[in-house]
């Protein structure tokens, strides 16, 4: 499929994802399949080491199901863990009762594709997956599953959390190494951000974790994570578009720019933290001073999804400076296709600039009363 993406004309893009990203059919048997089991999973009851534990649902992550293959997570939720801690301090035993779970709900019922649960790599082990696959149609998906604690029991989804939630997860109260550890937490507000995008975005999605894909593939790990490379296609389009109906291709190219310019990306949004509180504007003016590339997940300010080796990105940055060159990026004239003007960092705000916009506006009102009074 890379000899038929790389060589199709820029204006058959759309026409290629429709075809081809992703298969759909299969998509809704697993959903069916998923749904399923989270309804199954919610309300058992998990022995922790210290009490009972119950799941209050399952949430499936996003399923990137390409062709013949596909990585998905399944977060299970408890709701007796009282914070962050609990879920890092008890994630190898909740583990064992999750898989003690699921190969009862596999036995119990039968389902209309292949349900494996995988063997624990090690007894103590604190990653648990199963697979999901359709012999008839050749596909599989492999499913992680995460425990974790029911953050979103705490925070509406729908409107931006209390910044004390943030300044309390960036002080004492996470455990000092563990930042940017907790992403299952925030599975809910991270799959909101995505998913409250246009349909041609999320499109624009699965056509660049495709290409991010074929990349793998012929250049092997390590990359980027693939999550950096979607949250850097909804950049894109923020600044450079911000339209509905936009130019494929035109997206395509300046996602593929972006990642040549890994060096210079210092990325963020202020949808769920901002710079308000000064706890929290204190500890984003650290991570945003830190070694680029700097792609802060847009939930949990600990975590760079740029990750912390450069080489990584080198490596794929060569093969998008390579891509630009094939005819997927030129028209049917030949010529090139042109990317969205979009900068390579987002500005930071002046640190404690409310402040001393406060003291502007404070000492400006008082020269001109009292400027006014001994003129008099």
């Amino acid at each position: 499929m890379e000899q038929d993406l790389r060589s199709i004309p820029a204006s058959k893009l759309d026409k290629f994802i429709e075809n081809h990203l992703p298969d759909t059919s299969f998509c809704a048997d697993l959903r069916e399949v998923i749904d399923a089991l989270c309804a199954l999973l919610k309300d058992r009851f998990f022995r922790g080491p210290v009490r009972r534990m119950r799941a209050s649902k399952g949430v499936k992550g996003k399923c990137t199901a390409l062709k013949g293959r596909s990585d998905a997570d399944l977060v299970v939720f408890l709701n007796n863990l009282t914070y962050f801690e609990d879920q890092l301090n008890q994630q190898g035993v909740l583990i064992k009762e999750i898989k003690k779970q699921l190969y009862e709900v596999q036995h119990e019922r039968r389902f209309g594709v292949k349900f494996e649960v995988q063997s624990l790599r090690s007894p103590n082990s604190r990653a648990l997956s199963f697979k999901l696959s359709a012999p008839d149609l050749l596909k599989e998906v492999k499913f992680d599953v995460l425990p974790a604690y029911d953050l979103l029991d705490h925070l509406n989804i729908l409107k931006k959390p209390n910044q004390q939630f943030y300044a309390n997860l960036i002080s004492g109260r996470t455990p000092l190494g563990k930042e940017g550890k907790l992403l299952t937490c925030f599975m809910g507000l991270r799959k909101y951000f995505l998913n409250c995008r246009p349909t041609k975005l999320k499109r624009l999605i699965r056509l660049v974790t495709h290409w991010y894909q074929l990349c793998k593939e012929k250049l092997g790990d390590p990359l980027p994570p693939q999550y950096a490379l979607e949250l850097l296609t909804v950049y894109a389009w923020e600044y450079g578009s911000r339209v509905t109906k936009f130019n494929t291709a035109q997206g395509f190219r300046t996602v593929l720019e972006l990642v040549t310019k890994y060096k210079q990306l210092r990325i963020y949004w202020t949808v769920y933290y901002d710079f308000r509180h000064q706890e929290v504007s204190e500890y984003l003016h650290q991570q945003l001073k830190k070694d680029r590339p700097v792609i802060l997940d847009p939930a949990d300010p600990t975590r760079n999804i740029a990750g912390l080796n450069p080489k990584d990105w080198r490596r794929l940055a060569g093969e998008a400076a390579a891509w630009l060159q094939y005819p997927c990026f030129k028209y049917r004239d030949g010529s090139p296709v042109c990317s969205w003007e979009v900068p390579t960092e987002v500005a930071v705000p002046t640190k404690y600039l409310f402040c001393r916009i406060f003291w502007l506006l404070f000492w400006s009102l008082f020269h001109f009363i009292f400027g006014k009074t001994s003129s008099g």
